[in-house]
């Protein structure tokens, strides 16, 4: 048994719908896991599972999704990183690593630490392989930080600079991440003209200036999807 970590992915609440709609018990699961998959989990470990009190591990969710019918996908509550995306396509790190074109203890190194380090094709060959759109791969890679820093650079300062950068993390068409980046820029500025009209220092306005730029990387993709 897996303590739950903070942010587990695993949904445990589609376990057990799934497990009920199959009109299986928590026993009738760990004897699957037994007799199927060679995993001596006992039915405590399982009700725990749906409970949130823990979490399978990679091995006990894949073959957890095997006696419940159902893709691994299906059991993660939202994926976020690598591994869990990599997870939820019931992928081994040689499989994906082989998909992507890297050294399988190279793409390991880079699961556990977050930090996604391939080259451009290497991360289209990630994308498609995980089917993940530009937003997913940002977070999956660990450059939404990045990201966020050169947005709210763009919409204090020169927008114009930051469009070649920009282009490097976001796979848009160039004429299309301008129309972003200055729209950015004009929402954030014209929120600051704001403050400044009334002649309050730290007022309202002000406020929405900083709010603004604490969900720059949210307003970006909104206006990315118009």
């Amino acid at each position: 048994m897996h303590p739950a970590p903070r942010s587990a992915p695993f949904d445990a609440l589609a376990a057990r719908r799934l497990r009920e709609a199959l009109g299986m018990a928590p026993g009738h699961v760990a004897y699957g896991l037994h007799a199927q998959y060679g995993l001596p989990v006992p039915p405590e470990t399982v009700i725990a599972w749906e409970r949130g009190h823990a979490v399978p591990g990679p091995r006990e969710l894949t073959a957890l999704a095997g006696v419940l019918w159902c893709s691994p996908a299906e059991l993660l509550a939202s994926a976020m990183t690598l591994r869990e995306h990599r997870i939820a396509r019931a992928l081994a790190p040689d499989d994906l690593a082989r998909r992507v074109g890297v050294d399988a203890r190279t793409y390991l190194r880079m699961e556990e630490s977050g930090r996604w380090r391939g080259n451009e094709r290497q991360t289209a060959a990630l994308a498609e392989a995980l089917g993940l759109g530009p937003r997913e791969l940002l977070t999956a890679t660990g450059r939404d930080d990045e990201l966020a820093d050169l947005l709210r650079s763009a919409a204090t300062t020169r927008w114009q600079a930051y469009v070649r950068p920009a282009s490097k993390l976001v796979p848009m068409r160039r004429d299309h991440l301008e129309d972003v980046l200055q729209q950015l820029h004009t929402d954030y500025q014209t929120r600051m003209v704001a403050t400044s009209s009334w002649g309050a220092t730290g007022d309202s306005g002000g406020d929405s200036g900083r709010a603004y730029l604490e969900r720059i990387v949210d307003h970006f993709w909104a206006l990315a999807r118009d």
